[in-house]
Protein backbone atom coordinates (compact mmCIF):
# COMPACT_ATOMS: atom_id res chain seq x y z
CA UNK A 1 0.00 0.00 0.00
CA UNK A 2 1.20 3.12 -0.86
CA UNK A 3 1.54 5.57 2.12
CA UNK A 4 1.80 8.91 0.89
CA UNK A 5 -0.53 11.63 -0.53
CA UNK A 6 0.16 14.16 -3.06
CA UNK A 7 -1.58 18.27 -3.11
CA UNK A 8 -1.00 19.13 -6.29
CA UNK A 9 -2.46 21.13 -9.37
CA UNK A 10 -3.26 24.89 -8.92
CA UNK A 11 -0.74 26.05 -6.42
CA UNK A 12 2.42 26.98 -6.45
CA UNK A 13 4.51 24.47 -4.32
CA UNK A 14 3.51 20.60 -4.77
CA UNK A 15 3.78 19.27 -1.49
CA UNK A 16 3.73 15.43 -0.32
CA UNK A 17 2.62 14.46 2.52
CA UNK A 18 3.21 11.44 4.73
CA UNK A 19 0.70 10.15 7.10
CA UNK A 20 3.21 7.81 8.90
CA UNK A 21 4.83 10.54 10.93
CA UNK A 22 1.97 12.87 11.61
CA UNK A 23 1.86 11.01 15.14
CA UNK A 24 4.21 13.56 16.54
CA UNK A 25 3.05 16.80 14.97
CA UNK A 26 1.46 18.73 17.71
CA UNK A 27 -1.53 19.96 15.76
CA UNK A 28 -2.92 16.43 15.48
CA UNK A 29 -6.07 15.92 17.55
CA UNK A 30 -7.45 13.38 19.55
CA UNK A 31 -10.52 12.01 17.25
CA UNK A 32 -11.80 10.62 20.36
CA UNK A 33 -12.63 13.40 22.32
CA UNK A 34 -12.74 15.86 19.07
CA UNK A 35 -16.66 15.30 18.12
CA UNK A 36 -18.06 14.87 21.46
CA UNK A 37 -15.77 18.30 23.29
CA UNK A 38 -16.18 21.58 22.09
CA UNK A 39 -13.15 22.43 20.32
CA UNK A 40 -11.12 25.26 20.15
CA UNK A 41 -8.40 25.87 16.85
CA UNK A 42 -5.15 27.25 18.42
CA UNK A 43 -3.37 29.39 16.07
CA UNK A 44 0.41 27.74 16.87
CA UNK A 45 2.18 31.33 15.16
CA UNK A 46 0.17 33.66 17.52
CA UNK A 47 0.43 31.40 20.11
CA UNK A 48 4.19 31.21 19.71
CA UNK A 49 4.26 35.11 19.47
CA UNK A 50 2.82 35.78 22.56
CA UNK A 51 4.41 33.81 24.38
CA UNK A 52 7.71 35.03 22.72
CA UNK A 53 6.42 38.78 23.70
CA UNK A 54 5.75 37.59 27.29
CA UNK A 55 9.27 35.97 27.80
CA UNK A 56 11.49 39.05 26.25
CA UNK A 57 9.35 41.64 28.73
CA UNK A 58 10.30 39.50 31.15
CA UNK A 59 13.78 39.26 30.44
CA UNK A 60 13.37 43.47 29.94
CA UNK A 61 12.27 44.08 33.70
CA UNK A 62 14.22 41.14 35.69
CA UNK A 63 17.12 40.25 33.53
CA UNK A 64 18.02 36.99 31.58
CA UNK A 65 17.45 33.85 33.05
CA UNK A 66 18.12 30.32 31.39
CA UNK A 67 15.36 28.08 32.32
CA UNK A 68 16.74 24.49 32.58
CA UNK A 69 16.04 22.64 28.94
CA UNK A 70 14.38 19.44 30.30
CA UNK A 71 11.69 21.31 31.98
CA UNK A 72 10.63 23.06 28.48
CA UNK A 73 11.24 20.20 26.31
CA UNK A 74 7.90 18.76 24.58
CA UNK A 75 6.83 15.54 26.35
CA UNK A 76 5.23 13.33 24.09
CA UNK A 77 2.37 11.11 26.04
CA UNK A 78 3.95 7.60 24.97
CA UNK A 79 0.80 5.64 26.29
CA UNK A 80 -1.76 7.98 24.16
CA UNK A 81 0.49 7.52 21.39
CA UNK A 82 -0.08 3.81 21.03
CA UNK A 83 -3.41 3.36 21.86
CA UNK A 84 -4.97 6.77 20.64
CA UNK A 85 -7.51 7.42 17.31
CA UNK A 86 -6.21 10.72 15.43
CA UNK A 87 -6.73 13.43 12.98
CA UNK A 88 -5.27 16.55 11.83
CA UNK A 89 -6.42 19.20 9.92
CA UNK A 90 -5.85 19.54 6.02
CA UNK A 91 -5.65 23.46 5.82
CA UNK A 92 -2.39 23.50 7.83
CA UNK A 93 -1.27 21.44 4.15
CA UNK A 94 -2.91 23.44 2.09
CA UNK A 95 -2.04 26.59 3.30
CA UNK A 96 1.56 25.51 2.88
CA UNK A 97 0.86 24.55 -1.02
CA UNK A 98 -0.30 27.98 -1.24
CA UNK A 99 -3.05 27.60 -3.63
CA UNK A 100 -3.37 30.13 -6.81
CA UNK A 101 -6.17 32.98 -6.22
CA UNK A 102 -8.49 31.41 -9.16
CA UNK A 103 -8.38 27.72 -7.54
CA UNK A 104 -12.14 26.97 -7.05
CA UNK A 105 -12.36 23.75 -6.06
CA UNK A 106 -10.61 21.08 -3.96
CA UNK A 107 -10.68 17.14 -5.21
CA UNK A 108 -9.62 13.98 -2.81
CA UNK A 109 -8.72 11.03 -5.15
CA UNK A 110 -8.82 7.75 -3.62
CA UNK A 111 -7.05 4.59 -4.24
CA UNK A 112 -10.12 2.90 -5.62
CA UNK A 113 -10.64 5.67 -8.14
CA UNK A 114 -13.46 7.32 -6.24
CA UNK A 115 -13.54 11.30 -6.71
CA UNK A 116 -14.79 13.71 -4.03
CA UNK A 117 -15.09 17.38 -5.29
CA UNK A 118 -15.52 20.29 -2.44
CA UNK A 119 -15.47 24.40 -2.84
CA UNK A 120 -11.45 25.21 -2.09
CA UNK A 121 -13.37 27.71 0.55
CA UNK A 122 -14.40 24.70 2.69
CA UNK A 123 -10.94 23.66 3.11
CA UNK A 124 -11.28 24.36 7.09
CA UNK A 125 -13.83 21.56 6.99
CA UNK A 126 -11.65 18.99 7.01
CA UNK A 127 -10.12 16.26 8.94
CA UNK A 128 -7.45 13.26 7.95
CA UNK A 129 -7.75 10.49 10.34
CA UNK A 130 -4.03 8.79 10.08
CA UNK A 131 -4.51 6.38 12.76
CA UNK A 132 -6.94 4.12 14.96
CA UNK A 133 -6.30 2.51 18.02
CA UNK A 134 -2.39 3.70 17.81
CA UNK A 135 -1.96 2.02 14.41
CA UNK A 136 -1.49 3.29 10.80
CA UNK A 137 -4.00 2.70 8.62
CA UNK A 138 -2.60 -0.10 6.76
CA UNK A 139 -5.51 -1.99 5.28
CA UNK A 140 -7.79 1.50 4.21
CA UNK A 141 -5.57 3.85 4.68
CA UNK A 142 -3.03 6.36 4.32
CA UNK A 143 -5.75 8.20 5.10
CA UNK A 144 -9.96 8.87 5.98
CA UNK A 145 -11.20 12.18 5.42
CA UNK A 146 -13.57 13.18 8.03
CA UNK A 147 -15.85 16.48 8.29
CA UNK A 148 -14.70 18.46 10.71
CA UNK A 149 -18.81 18.20 12.04
CA UNK A 150 -18.85 14.92 12.21
CA UNK A 151 -21.45 14.16 9.68
CA UNK A 152 -19.28 11.50 7.85
CA UNK A 153 -17.55 9.65 11.19
CA UNK A 154 -19.69 6.24 10.01
CA UNK A 155 -18.81 6.76 6.48
CA UNK A 156 -15.43 8.73 5.83
CA UNK A 157 -13.64 8.72 2.26
CA UNK A 158 -11.02 6.43 2.89
CA UNK A 159 -7.88 5.24 1.00
CA UNK A 160 -7.21 9.22 0.28
CA UNK A 161 -4.01 8.76 -2.11
CA UNK A 162 -4.41 12.55 -3.95
CA UNK A 163 -5.87 16.11 -3.65
CA UNK A 164 -6.34 18.08 -6.93
CA UNK A 165 -6.83 21.89 -6.45
CA UNK A 166 -8.53 23.48 -9.56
Amino acid sequence: METIITIKGKVKHTITLDPTVWIFDDRKVDLNTFFTEDHIEKDVDEEYKRDMGKHWSREIMEGATFPPTLKTEKKFDRQKMVTGTFGISLDHFVKNAEPVEDAKTITFLTMDGLKETFPISTIGNFLFKFSQDGKPLTEDGPAHLLFKDGSNIEQPLRKVMGIVID
